[in-house]
């Protein structure tokens, strides 16, 4: 494999991490609104969660589509990592620590920390959460004759105050959606910037939409997980 990732030239690289990157934002919106279901309180929430995931795990175009999300993950992941490599390599006398803030903004010469975070996080929650889904013991319950799985019960038990690990659970998942809202603010502008859209008229809308994006997306996420442990407290 080459030390210049899993691309040959320069250019196939930026755009492989930009399609990966703009496809990943994609997907946050499409799990956000899915996710923000959670704040739905009584029977009905628990019925419109469990609905949303059991629609979310046996609809055959979303099927392929969580495939190409997990693909696409691994292959933003794994070429981020070789590139950076390459990038250190052919830089060994790090110039741009000495005034890096001159350079560029502190997300952008943080990416590779703030994307090691994120990773931790994803590993964390697709153990937390899809393991679980799919291969732990999970109680059901019919919904109009239709057996469900109560994935709502499984949240809800994760984020409560009677789970002793709950607020540091709470705790871990906002600073994740901070790095990855910090990942975002750079990531986001320069994924049309590598697609060659950038330019004096749009670049000012482009990135205004990439900063409230890598706002409003994690603000979001992180505002779960802390509704779910206060509401439970009670």
């Amino acid at each position: 494999m080459s030390n210049k990732g899993l691309f040959p030239s320069s250019l196939s690289k930026k755009y492989a991490m930009a399609a990966t990157g703009l496809f990943l934002c994609l997907f946050l919106v499409g799990h956000l609104l899915g996710n923000l279901q959670l704040f739905q309180s009584g029977e009905a929430g628990r019925d419109a969660f469990n609905e949303y995931a059991l629609f979310m795990t046996t609809f055959p175009l979303v099927k392929v589509l969580s495939y190409a999300t997990y693909f696409g993950i691994l292959l933003h992941v794994v070429d981020g990592i070789l590139l950076v490599r390459a990038n250190r390599a052919a830089r060994p006398v790090r110039y741009v620590k000495e005034n890096g803030a001159a350079n560029a903004g502190w997300s952008s010469r943080n990416m590779a920390v703030l994307g090691t975070v994120v990773l931790a996080f994803i590993a964390a929650h697709m153990q937390n959460f899809w393991y679980v889904m799919h291969f732990g013991e999970v109680s059901t319950y019919a919904i109009d004759g239709v057996e469900v799985k109560d994935l709502h019960g499984v949240v809800m038990e994760f984020f409560g105050p009677a789970n002793g690990m709950a607020l540091g659970a709470v705790l871990f998942y906002v600073i994740a959606q901070v790095a990855i809202g910090f990942h975002l603010w750079h990531g986001f502008a320069s994924a049309f910037q590598s697609f060659g859209l950038r330019s004096e008229k749009y670049t000012p809308w482009i990135e205004g939409a990439g900063k409230a994006f890598s706002v409003v997306v994690p603000a979001a996420f992180a505002s779960i997980p802390v509704y779910l442990y206060i509401i439970q407290l009670s």
